[in-house]
């Protein structure tokens, strides 16, 4: 039987507007163990995967989807980012964490899922790779990597 919505763990959200909210890597990962319908859903493009990495969930069971929500190299919206979500997730209550390099396509794609009915969209804020530090190096104090979250690399 499929697990019911008043059943999961609370969420640790910040407020957001258009979705249901921002979290941390680490609320991310707690929701991902405790919630047996919680998704991983990677909008990076093809060409981040293959050379920044990618979160691992095989220690849970889980595997992260990988939906582009712009391509690469021309970055255009993708334009069947919302029938792959469905094709992907059909149940619309399930728990959807959005994850991007630092949080900003994340939360335009939360926010779009929103719309077409995922109430449970969250924005990982910190993204894979988190903001630059005053170097210009992405990785070294936010995001899942630095987190030490589990990540692999082709």
């Amino acid at each position: 039987m499929p697990e019911k919505a008043q059943d999961r763990s609370p969420v640790s959200a910040s407020p957001a507007s258009g979705y249901a909210g921002d979290v941390s890597v680490n609320e991310a990962w707690r929701l991902l163990v405790e919630d047996p319908v919680a998704v991983l859903v990677d909008v990076r493009t093809m060409a981040e995967w293959m050379y920044v990495g990618t979160p691992d969930l095989t220690s849970i069971a889980k595997r992260p989807l990988f939906i582009e929500w712009q391509t690469f190299p021309d970055r255009t919206l993708n334009p069947d980012f919302l029938g792959q979500l469905a094709r992907s997730i059909p149940d619309k209550d399930a728990t959807v964490l959005f994850l991007c390099r630092s949080g900003a396509r994340s939360a335009s794609a939360a926010m779009m899922a929103t719309a077409k009915g995922y109430a449970r969209s969250y924005n990982i804020a910190e993204g894979f790779e988190g903001d630059p530090d005053r170097a210009r190096h992405r990785g070294t104090y936010g995001g899942w990597k630095a987190k030490g979250l589990p990540w692999v690399q082709s």
